[in-house]
């Protein structure tokens, strides 16, 4: 009897461990990640890269604003800069004009060129960032 008992437990054990290197073996990649850990780093990067509202869009349209590289990087490190001090909404400041940016949402909700800024006055603004 305790033979019987015993090999019913080593069986178990067995098929546990089998399962389990199973279930791991699905669950990972060749590089060890999860795919909820991959998932999650793709929705973050997602996050966290800029985009345009479709009014902002418009606005470099009509005001000629050229999107080139260069000046995406720029905001970009401008809106990284301002998180790291918890800015909510700023205004990011450059030769090409003002880009007004909802910062926790990565979100630029209008821009002004040069010749827009004169004599206006920008409210809600919890911030400026220079480039």
């Amino acid at each position: 009897m305790d033979f019987d008992l015993t090999s019913r437990r080593l069986q178990s054990v067995e098929y546990s461990n089998l399962t389990k290197s199973r279930t791991e073996a699905v669950n990972t990649n060749d590089t060890g990640t999860s795919f909820q850990e991959q998932l999650t780093k793709l929705q973050n990067e997602a996050k966290e890269d800029l985009s345009f509202s479709k009014h902002a869009v418009r606005r470099l349209e009509e005001r000629n604003i050229e999107m080139n590289d260069g000046l995406m990087d720029d905001l970009r490190n401008a809106v990284s800069e301002a998180k790291k001090k918890g800015a909510k909404d700023v205004a990011v400041i450059g030769r090409q004009g003002i880009f007004i940016v909802n910062v926790p949402n990565n979100v630029v909700v209008t821009t002004m060129a040069e010749d827009d800024m004169r004599n206006k006055t920008l409210t809600n603004i919890d911030s400026a960032v220079f480039m």
